[in-house]
């Protein structure tokens, strides 16, 4: 017998037990390499020009609740960001501004989800998307990403998935993560093209979460779910955290640029929970608008910061890639690495065992494949210096070499 509701069991977090160990660690003066959490906040400095607007936003006293969906600057800015990307036509009307993505999750399946809906994950996916789906009594049906072939969709995966759910309940929506975490792969317009068609095809609402879309390496091309979704029902996600580098303001956005029947019941409820709590930061989003408005400043942020990041992901990659077991595909966005184990060559049960054994051995933190729906695998957050990852690395190296059977 427990006190609380069904859904606080779903809320479990599946690497609580590794933070719990850090938490441990550092107490006790031992120095701890976090490699675990995309907060590039830590590790380059939100630019000045946005600082400086929400520092301007609370001299001037923005400091009250704001429309629920979100400042009129702030939705406007959205959308001439779409329009000057990506050539779209929607305005603020079909943009909701949410605290981070995270809000958005939450929206969705409250918005879309009774207990017994279905809906399409690909793994390894972004765990929180599970998380959200079965705190509100949906459940998975589980696509995949090809790692033999440079983690791009499966299609074929999709399918099946479709011919055997068919009659046993209704798939309410399919998630894309594009660039991917936790992988960094950057989806083709081929492929993407192809779930739109799945999707169409078979009356399911389609999300984009596009959350890294300027964080892309050189000679790779990204393409945005809205270029090729036209006239579906779809919704893309974004917002501040990683492109302009301010994690901690959380503001994202969702963007219904349709105006079918479904899409705009999908708006409708977006609104409605956005009203159900009040506003999200109002001085954040002031600063938000600035940072998309200001084009020249802008750019010259994000280039610099991608810069780097690419020299730091490839640089660790190459490096992982010199252990004799692990080997990881070479990513073309955002900050992750996703190396996979050979677990028949080394001493430990699972990817969990051996996230927690290389943090209290070397005090390297990373998260485990199983939290992503991928066991046998691990996440590297590949933001710090090479100064950082450089002895992170030789670590986790070190330690599959002491490991090994």
């Amino acid at each position: 017998m427990t006190f609380l509701s069904g859904r606080a069991k779903f809320a479990a977090n599946p690497i609580s037990e590794v933070h719990r160990a850090a938490e441990r660690l550092t107490k006790g003066g031992s120095k701890v390499l976090r490699l675990d959490t995309g907060d590039p906040a830590v590790y380059f400095q939100t630019p000045k020009y946005i600082i400086d607007a929400y520092v301007e936003a609370l001299r001037d006293r923005k400091t009250n609740y704001s429309r629920a969906e979100g400042t009129v600057g702030l939705l406007e800015a959205v959308a001439h960001r779409y329009k000057r990307m990506y050539g779209t036509n929607f305005g603020p009307e079909d943009v909701v501004a949410t605290a981070g993505l995270s809000e958005a999750f939450f929206f969705l399946n409250n918005a879309l989800i009774d207990k017994g809906d279905r809906a399409i994950l690909l793994k390894p996916y972004y765990s929180p998307y599970y998380t959200y789906l079965r705190i509100h009594y949906g459940s998975e049906l589980l696509g995949s990403y090809d790692e033999e072939k440079g983690w791009d969709i499966d299609i074929d995966s999709i399918r099946r998935l479709l011919v055997r759910q068919k009659g046993h309940g209704r798939i309410k929506y399919i998630i894309v993560t594009n660039p991917n975490n936790p992988t960094g792969t950057v989806l083709s317009r081929n492929t993407l093209k192809e779930i739109v068609d799945i999707a169409n095809d078979h009356g399911i609402f389609l999300i984009s979460d596009e959350i890294y879309d300027e964080i892309i390496f050189r000679g790779t091309t990204f393409t945005s779910m809205c270029k090729l979704a036209n006239g579906m029902p779809h919704m893309i996600w974004n917002g501040a955290s990683k492109n302009m580098d301010a994690t901690g303001f959380r503001v994202g956005f969702v963007i219904i640029p349709e105006h079918d029947p479904i899409s705009e019941e999908v708006k409708g409820a977006f609104s409605n929970y956005a009203v159900s709590r009040l506003s999200i930061n109002t001085p954040a989003q002031y600063a938000v608008a600035e940072a998309m408005n200001n084009v020249v400043e802008h750019r010259r942020a994000i280039r610099s910061m991608v810069r780097e990041i690419e020299d730091r992901v490839l640089y660790a990659a190459k490096r992982i890639n010199e252990s004799e077991y692990l080997s990881v595909v070479r990513p073309h966005g955002a900050f992750y690495l996703f190396p996979k184990m050979d677990m028949k060559a080394m001493r430990f049960k699972s990817d969990n065992d051996f996230v927690l054994s290389l943090l209290n051995s070397t005090g390297v933190q990373i998260r485990s494949g199983t939290a992503f729906g991928e066991p046998g695998h691990f996440r590297v957050v590949s933001l710090a210096p090479k100064e950082i990852l450089s002895p992170a690395i030789d670590k986790i190296n070190a330690f599959c070499k002491k490991n090994a059977r």
